[in-house]
């Protein structure tokens, strides 16, 4: 599931979207100026020496899909009865639990804010 939403396809889309709609929320007339997050130039591109929201958002969701792959090689490997500690399957199988609640979390917050934005008087 993680591995299909950190695709470098997924991703673009997602990027496209967002654009699409800030041209749409500008209007024709091109009302406000773009908003870019630090580090990224108006065009688009990235300046050096400086993460993009975009990579950071990646990154984070890169960890919790390393954290998730890693639980599921740790239950396979007890699965088939390697010498592997319990303790470290169950703490395995709760890293990535929290990280992948964390995630949810954070994605609903950006969303409630995101529509608190939308839904403001202009």
């Amino acid at each position: 599931m993680i591995e299909r939403a950190t695709s470098a396809a997924n991703i673009a889309s997602m990027l496209q979207t967002m654009r699409s709609l800030q041209v749409e929320a500008n209007g024709p007339a091109g009302g406000l100026a773009p908003v870019t997050a630090p580090g990224v130039q108006a065009g688009g591109t990235v300046r050096p020496n400086q993460v993009g929201f975009g990579q950071m958002v990646k990154g984070a969701l890169g960890q919790v899909n390393s954290a998730q792959l890693e639980s599921s090689r740790l239950q396979a490997a007890y699965e088939r009865g390697e010498d592997l500690p319990l303790t470290d399957v169950v703490l395995g199988m709760q890293k990535s639990s929290l990280a992948f609640e964390a995630t949810l979390q954070i994605r609903n917050k950006v969303l409630k804010a995101y529509e608190d934005i939308l839904n403001m008087p202009v």
